[in-house]
C-alpha cells in the first residue's frame, strides 16, 4: 500500500511542479526577452514620462506595447502585477518532490553504498544543508566585491557549480546527485526572487508612493539576478529530466557529464539571450553542441563481442535467470505485493524473452551502468549477476 501511495504523490506533485515550472519560466524567458529587445521610444511624450526602451509584438491577431521605464513612471497604476506566485509554487513542489521521493525512500533513490556508505538519515541531512548551502555560498560570492563585476561573478559562481557537482556524485547516488544539483540552482533562482528581486521592487514602490525618486540599486541588484536566473534555467531543466537517463548519471564520470551538459545548456541559453538584442552568437551554440557531441562520444556502449566458450543461447539463459531471480518481482505484469506496486514500473515488464530482449537496453542501463536496479538492491542482485547482465547486453543481447 505504501508504494501505491507514493506513486500518486509522485504523480501528483510531478504534475503541479511541472505546471508552476512551466509558467515561471515561460514568463521569465518572456521577460527576457522583452528586456533584450528594448529600442528608444519613437515619441517624445515617452521619453518625457521616463520611458527608456519600448518594444511592440503582434500576437494571437493583436498588437502589443510594452514600455519600460529608466527608473518609474510619475504615478503607480492602481493594478500592478507581480512575478512571484510561480517561482514559490514552483520552489514549493520541488522541495516537497524531493522529500517524497529521494528522503522517504533515501536507501532506495539517494544512497548508493559503492559510492558512500552512510545511513539515510545522513544523506537526508547532506542533501537540505547543499540546497540550504548552495543558496548562501551563491549569495555571498553576489554581495562580495566579485559581485560588481559580472564577468568575474560569473566565473566564481561557475566554479562553485563545479565544485558541487563534484561533492554530489561522490556523496549520492549517480540519480540523487543530479537531481541535487539542479534543486540548489533552482532553489537559487527561487531566492534570488525572494530575498532580492521582490524586496527591491517593493522598496522602490514604496519609495514612488512616498512621493521620492526611487533608488536605483535594488533594481540593478535585481536584474543582476534576474540574469542568473535565466541562465540557471536550461542546466536545472537538464538535471529534473536527467533521473529518466541512467547512461547519463550513472556514468564512471558522471560529474564531468553533468557539467558539460549544464554548461552545453547555459551555452545555448545565452545565444537565444544574445539574439534577443539583434546579436547572433553562434560560437555559443557551436560549443554547445560540441560539449553534447563529446558527451555521446564518451558513453557511447562498445561494440558487441563474443564471450570465448560461451554461446549466444547460454549468454540469453544466465541473463535471463538473473532477471527472474532478481527484477521480475516488480517488473511483471503482476508484480509481487511484496515491494507494493500496483503495475510494472515505467510499465516496464521482464517475464517474458521477448520482453526481455526489447529492453535489453534499459536493463543494461539501470542494472549495470547506474547500479540503480533492483531499487536499493532489495532483492540482494550480486556484481557477478551484474557481470552477466553486461556479457549478455555487450554481446548484442542474442536469444538464441
Amino acid at each position: 500500500m505504501e508504494g501505491y501511495i507514493v506513486e500518486w504523490l509522485n504523480l501528483l506533485l510531478r504534475w503541479f511542479h511541472v505546471i508552476v515550472a512551466i509558467a515561471w519560466i515561460g514568463e521569465s524567458f518572456h521577460f527576457v526577452a522583452v528586456d533584450n529587445s528594448l529600442t528608444p521610444p519613437a515619441d517624445e511624450d515617452s521619453r518625457r514620462q521616463g520611458v527608456g526602451g519600448e518594444y511592440w509584438c503582434v500576437h494571437g491577431g493583436g498588437f502589443y506595447q510594452f514600455r519600460k521605464f529608466k527608473i518609474a513612471p510619475k504615478a503607480l497604476p492602481g493594478a500592478l502585477h507581480w512575478s512571484f506566485i510561480p517561482s514559490y509554487s514552483t520552489a514549493l513542489s520541488g522541495l516537497t518532490l524531493i522529500a517524497v521521493l529521494y528522503y522517504w525512500g533515501a536507501d532506495s533513490y539517494l544512497i548508493d553504498r559503492n559510492v558512500l556508505d552512510i545511513p539515510g538519515w545522513a544523506g537526508v541531512l547532506i542533501g537540505i544543508g547543499f540546497l540550504a548551502g548552495g543558496w548562501l555560498v551563491y549569495d555571498f560570492l553576489c554581495r562580495s566585491p566579485l559581485g560588481r563585476d559580472d564577468r568575474l561573478l560569473g566565473i566564481a559562481v561557475a566554479a562553485y557549480c563545479a565544485v558541487a557537482a563534484f561533492a554530489l556524485c561522490h556523496v549520492f547516488s549517480g540519480r540523487g546527485a543530479f537531481l541535487h544539483f539542479g534543486g540548489m540552482l533552482a532553489l537559487i533562482m527561487s531566492a534570488n526572487v525572494f530575498f532580492v528581486i521582490i524586496p527591491g521592487q517593493k522598496k522602490m514602490v514604496a519609495q514612488q508612493l512616498a512621493g521620492r525618486t526611487p533608488d536605483p540599486a535594488p533594481g540593478l541588484r535585481g536584474k543582476q539576478r534576474s540574469v542568473h536566473n535565466t541562465y540557471f534555467t536550461l542546466p536545472v531543466l537538464f538535471a529534473m529530466l536527467s533521473n529518466h537517463y541512467a547512461f547519463l548519471y550513472g556514468a564512471e564520470w558522471n560529474w564531468l557529464v553533468l557539467l558539460a551538459i549544464a554548461v552545453a545548456g547555459a551555452l545555448i541559453r545565452h545565444f537565444f539571450v544574445m539574439r534577443h538584442r539583434g546579436q547572433r552568437q553562434w560560437w555559443a551554440i557551436a560549443v554547445g553542441l560540441a560539449l553534447l557531441a563529446g558527451v555521446f562520444a564518451a558513453l557511447q556502449p562498445p561494440p558487441p563481442k563474443q564471450i570465448a566458450g560461451v554461446s549466444s543461447a547460454e549468454l540469453f539463459a544466465r541473463a535471463e535467470r538473473v532477471v527472474n531471480a532478481r527484477c521480475v518481482q516488480c517488473h511483471a505484469a503482476r508484480p509481487s505485493a511484496q515491494f507494493g506496486f500496483p503495475a510494472p514500473p515505467k510499465g516496464i515488464a521482464l517475464d517474458t524473452p521477448a520482453l526481455l530482449r526489447a529492453n535489453a537496453q534499459g536493463v543494461y542501463q539501470q542494472a549495470v551502468v547506474a547500479k540503480a536496479m533492483p531499487l536499493g538492491n532489495l532483492t540482494a542482485i550480486t556484481d557477478e549477476e551484474r557481470h552477466q547482465l553486461a556479457q549478455w547486453f555487450e554481446a548484442g543481447a542474442p536469444m538464441n
